[in-house]
């Protein structure tokens, strides 16, 4: 069943509901765990929109697609490649993604979020989709030059884990079929990624059984799973947004 589950705060209180275009159908409890309708409704320009989940961890993809791996001359490789984004760099959709103090290039990253709704650990790739709630959209917002800086360690956990570099949201959607959907990063107008999912080389049951084998995935946690080619740097006062039919647009400044 298709749905797009949405996480909002209305007069102090933070509530679940299904987004239905302009307007929001309430549940109570956990979407994860049957909500239950309330039968009441909320437009959507009443509310604050937030992270659609609170996850316990975000672990993000290197070099999972191959026309990227291509591009850079990468080998495929035999297992996934992946980081942790920390958080403190969670950030709520139509918020600010704040250039850090340290200076340098910062990129903007287009990815599909693949959201665990069952505790799991060491699933199988057979049964990896049961646990899968469903797919966001997200920004793996990176601080390139400090990535290399150091010759004898990658900086993946502060290039990828200052305070606001993981925007995603605005909802999490059920019931996609993950390899028909694209992924668009557009910056100030402009599209600066349009690539296929379908060229992941490990697919979201594969990675889900992979990761669920070294790290338990609890609901809510988040997969990134990668990006492809486009990526490119983004200056104070952008707007970037990362967009996937079926889930919906993430948008946010930089500033």
């Amino acid at each position: 069943m298709q749905q797009r589950w949405i996480r909002f705060m209305y007069q102090d209180t933070v509530r679940i509901g299904t987004l239905d275009h302009e307007l929001i159908r309430l549940y109570e409890g956990n979407m994860f765990e049957r909500p239950l309708d309330t039968g009441k409704d909320f437009l959507l320009s009443d509310v604050k929109v937030l992270a659609p989940t609170q996850p316990s961890k975000i672990v993000a993809l290197w070099n999972n697609f191959g026309a990227l791996g291509q591009k850079l001359g990468l080998q495929i490789p035999p297992e996934p490649l992946y980081f942790i984004k920390s958080p403190n760099s969670y950030l709520d959709p139509g918020d600010t993604i704040r250039k850090p103090l340290a200076e340098g290039k910062i990129v903007y990253e287009g990815e599909l979020g693949i959201v665990i709704g069952k505790k799991c650990t060491g699933v199988s790739e057979e049964d990896a989709m049961q646990v899968v709630f469903g797919y966001t959209c997200a920004n793996d917002v990176t601080h390139a030059d400090i990535l290399n800086r150091d010759p004898s360690f990658t900086q993946w956990v502060r290039a990828k884990g200052f305070d606001t570099f993981c925007p995603f949201g605005p909802v999490v959607a059920t019931g996609l079929d993950p390899a028909t959907l694209r992924v668009r990063t557009i910056l100030n107008g402009d599209v600066r990624q349009d690539y296929a999912v379908s060229d992941m080389l490990c697919p979201v049951a594969r990675l889900v059984s992979a990761i669920s084998r070294d790290l338990t995935l609890l609901p809510g946690d988040i997969i990134l799973c990668g990006t492809s080619v486009g990526v490119g740097s983004m200056k104070p006062g952008s707007t970037v947004e990362v967009e996937i039919d079926g889930i919906g647009r993430l948008i946010n400044r930089f500033e």
